[in-house]
């Protein structure tokens, strides 16, 4: 049984506290290093921050850090954690883990290696589903909701599709499938994320080409976000 790897948004200013299910969830993993692996981004004010949401000094020492200088070996040792069953807990020095930081490059490795990556609650879906996917959005694009009807909405896929950047998509529950559809239809080869009910009890997340994934949904009609990876 693999581990699952959590992001663990913290509020921007060092003055607010921990929303609560994420002082929860860290509190919990805290009560058991056995089991679960603490990785934060930097140290002083890594543990300046734990210290301030009132989390137990006790595993104030046993820290991972994960950053652009030690991310290559930490994201090994990260790894063999999650696939020895530990669950690992990657907190953010403000703001949201993976999203525009080298968080991403060990989403995308938990994807590839079949681990299961959820966040505690985000408010904004775009930026937690960006997070969440693991796919490259340095530069992306928002395509948001096509067109309804054709020709305008293969216009305006094709468009977007032939910049070859990242690129996300939003569209009613019952258009769901149709978009994924579509979007096989013109590009099959490219790496997708799907993301279904995020921060909801039925979330459900796909991470590969569409092709591989389409047929293993039962219920289209859901809240979702798709995002496109660079087609290089």
């Amino acid at each position: 049984m693999k581990g699952k790897l959590t992001l663990i948004p913290t509020p921007i200013d060092e003055s607010s506290p921990l929303e609560q299910t994420a002082f929860n969830l860290l509190s919990e993993a805290a009560s058991d290093l056995s089991k679960n692996t603490l990785a934060i981004e930097d140290l002083k004010p890594g543990r300046r921050r734990w210290l301030h949401f009132g989390l137990t000094r006790d595993v104030v020492e046993d820290f991972v850090l994960y950053n652009e200088h030690t991310k290559k070996e930490a994201c090994k040792a990260l790894l063999k954690d999650l696939k020895s069953g530990k669950n690992v807990f990657l907190m953010s020095d403000g703001g949201l883990p993976a999203f525009c930081d080298p968080g991403v490059d060990l989403v995308r490795e938990c994807h590839l290696s079949g681990i299961e990556v959820c966040s505690a609650p985000f408010s904004n879906s775009i930026s937690l589903a960006l997070a969440m996917s693991g796919l490259d959005h340095n530069s992306f694009s928002f395509a948001g909701f096509l067109p309804i009807k054709s020709p305008e909405r293969e216009s305006q896929l094709d468009k977007f599709l032939k910049r070859g950047e990242t690129t996300i998509f939003m569209d009613t529950p019952y258009r769901m499938k149709k978009l994924l559809q579509e979007i096989q239809s013109h590009s099959s080869g490219r790496i997708a994320f799907l993301a279904m009910d995020l921060n909801c009890e039925t979330q459900e997340c796909y991470f590969g080409k569409i092709s591989s994934f389409i047929n293993n949904i039962s219920d289209f009609k859901r809240e979702f976000i798709l995002i496109i990876g660079p087609s290089n």
